[in-house]
């Protein structure tokens, strides 16, 4: 037997509140769970892009400033940037492009060589096709 959901569960499954039977958001996608998550921490200087993003999106710059009733400053704290940066030079952080300062060729990394696609001059079946096209009867147009 399996236990009732409990409120929160059933409204995250039917995305619908059990008492006013009207539809609610309901943050499925890792970004957009990120993204909330960001917004209840706002405080956090490390969730200052993430935070800009989510208030960017629905138009609510007005909430960006200096200001005493602004969530985030304008310009983002030191510890932002550091945290940033931190997490983009983590080893486990995936680079799609390659690094021409180690050496490595344009292009993507593990992606190997790619096939040629479509006419290649050397191929049986372009030949058949050469074939083909002169069997026709009629002689070839100038």
């Amino acid at each position: 037997m399996r236990p009732t959901p409990d409120i929160a569960t059933a409204l995250y499954n039917t995305g619908i509140d059990p008492f006013t039977k009207q539809q609610v958001y309901v943050a499925k996608g890792l970004r957009d769970r990120k993204m909330l998550r960001a917004l209840m921490q706002f405080f956090k200087p490390e969730n200052w892009f993430t935070v800009r993003e989510a208030l960017i999106e629905p138009a609510r710059q007005d909430l960006i400033g200096n200001g005493c009733d602004c969530l985030i400053p304008a310009q983002p704290p030191k510890e932002a940037i550091e945290a940033r940066r931190k997490r983009a030079n983590d080893p486990d952080h995936y680079h799609t492009v390659a690094n021409p300062a180690k050496g490595e060729e344009p292009g993507e990394r593990g992606a190997g060589s790619i096939k040629p696609k479509g006419y290649r001059p050397g191929r049986k079946s372009a030949k058949r096709r050469q074939g083909k096209k002169n069997r026709g009867g009629s002689a070839p147009r100038p």
